[in-house]
């Protein structure tokens, strides 16, 4: 077969991604808690459950046989699409697998392999090699500065610093960084900091009517936003387990 084969005859490309999921930690096994829990959500809440995808964590559960079919049955009663479980020993993934589920390792364990990665990955190629001076704590990465609109369908992303938007991020619009975001104009698309776990980062913009907002994972819809605060300069920080939304200045 040509390398230099028509783009036609291409089926697909794998990518890389920075989906925001919504992940459902468990502290109870027992599916029919679970179940008048959902219910309960879902009456305060009903846009939320509309064939929202979610990773079930079970890390904080010390169960290895969990009845795991029938909590993904309560959760597609409640309009929610489970897609993957993190954490469990290996009874728990075997049966995500047997579900058609994908499988996660527990935050702690895929960390430390990750910097195991890292380390492996930076050892000087010879002993007697010196490395390079690390960057004093503190130091600053480097700021992704971008001019203009982003527009619906496009991201825009700072995979290791701070994001700046000169311009306003349109509906269907995404801006992602490793550390915060700040719009100088209107936020209505999704915006989501702290992308690698970073709880520190934060969101600013001078306009808010965004479609979705995340800092380390959390996050919240257009819908559970204060109506308060919107159309208005907000910030946007992780604080006592959820996201704090406030006037800016």
């Amino acid at each position: 077969m040509s390398l230099n084969a028509d783009s036609a005859d291409i089926a697909f490309t794998f990518k890389g991604g920075m989906l925001p999921m919504t992940v459902m930690e468990l502290s109870s096994a027992d599916p029919e808690h679970i179940r008048r829990q959902l219910a309960g959500k879902l009456s305060q809440s009903p846009a939320f459950f509309q064939h929202t995808p979610v990773v079930l964590s079970v890390e904080k559960l010390d169960e290895p046989h969990l009845a795991l079919e029938r909590i993904c049955a309560v959760c597609r009663d409640h309009k929610l699409l489970p897609v993957a479980v993190r954490g469990g020993a290996e009874p728990v993934r075997q049966s995500a697998w047997a579900l058609g589920l994908g499988w996660f390792a527990p935050v702690e364990e895929g960390r430390a392999r990750m910097l195991e990665s890292v380390s492996r990955t930076t050892e000087p190629e010879a002993a007697n090699e010196t490395a390079e001076p690390s960057l004093p704590e503190g130091a600053a990465v480097a700021t992704r500065l971008f001019r203009g609109t982003v527009r619906s369908g496009q991201q825009v992303s700072a995979a290791e610093g701070d994001l700046v938007v000169i311009g306003a991020v349109n509906a269907g619009a995404e801006v992602l960084a490793a550390g915060s975001i700040h719009v100088y104009g209107a936020l209505r698309g999704r915006a989501l900091a702290g992308i690698h776990g970073n709880t520190q980062a934060g969101i600013y913009c001078r306009e808010l009517e965004a479609e979705l907002l995340s800092v380390a994972g959390n996050y919240k819809r257009l819908e559970d936003i204060d109506s308060q605060l919107l159309g208005r300069a907000a910030e946007v920080h992780f604080k006592k387990e959820q996201l704090e939304i406030k006037p800016l200045g």
